[in-house]
């Protein structure tokens, strides 16, 4: 992975938002998982990086004492961890170590049995993303999602994870917990549909337009077996595809 190729600017177009809105559960489901919303912003690539000379506000966040951020830019194995600050909200500063653990490549058929998924959702190919998140900054983050860790495409697209309305049996939580203050730790999966059945070739951590992406390279694998009550892997349904 070259990170020049991923330096340019963060288009707004989006590029497969109307795939969340065709993926609905269905309402027969006592465990019904509630309707995930979905949205992508592209990253336009840029051989010359017309924004790596542009000043960061990343660059300009307080961190604690002692907390030494990674270089933006960094291109780190699946596995390696990243420092990283961002302004999660206006004036509230998230500091946070980033080890994505594992990447996973799966499918509608095996991971998605009980959503209605329509010919338009279908064309997208779902993956997932696990990481380990550590709180190294001053704030509670309750509840927050992750979202500037994106998935990366081979044609360098950023693809936003997808928001479900409830909780997404195979791969959750993928949220902060409550509370999730200073020192706390977290183990979290995060959903992505990649447009047009592309390939996963990345996880990307870039909170805004003018930051270099940190990224995270490795190999894709199958998800593992869910686990059962106690702790024993479950065996894979091989029911057929929903809807």
């Amino acid at each position: 992975m070259h990170t020049d190729r991923v330096t340019g600017r963060l288009s707004r177009a989006l590029v497969c938002g109307v795939l969340g809105l065709a993926l609905v559960g269905c309402s027969d489901d006592s465990d019904d998982p509630g309707d995930p919303e979905n949205s992508t912003s592209g990253a336009s690539s840029s051989a010359s990086g017309s924004d790596s000379g542009s000043a960061s506000p990343s660059d300009s966040l307080l961190v604690p004492d002692g907390v030494e951020l990674t270089d933006q830019g960094a291109s780190l194995e699946v596995g390696e961890t990243a420092t990283v600050a961002y302004e999660v909200r206006q004036g509230i500063v998230g500091v946070l170590d980033i080890t994505v653990s594992r990447l996973e490549k799966t499918s509608f058929e095996e991971s998605f049995v009980g959503w209605d998924l329509s010919d338009e959702t279908r064309t997208a190919k779902p993956y997932f993303v696990r990481a380990t998140v550590a709180n190294r900054g001053e704030t509670d983050l309750a509840e927050l999602r992750l979202q500037p860790l994106y998935a990366l495409d081979a044609t360098d697209t950023l693809v936003e994870s997808t928001l479900f309305g409830s909780t997404f049996k195979p791969c959750n939580p993928d949220a902060f917990p409550a509370p999730f203050p200073p020192g706390a730790t977290v183990d979290l999966c995060l959903v992505y549909l990649v447009p047009n059945k592309g390939d996963l070739v990345a996880a990307s951590f870039r909170p805004t337009e003018t930051d270099i992406p940190i990224t995270w390279t490795g190999e894709v694998k199958k998800p593992k077996p869910p686990k059962d009550d106690k702790g024993k892997p479950k065996p894979r349904s091989a029911g057929g595809a929903a809807g």
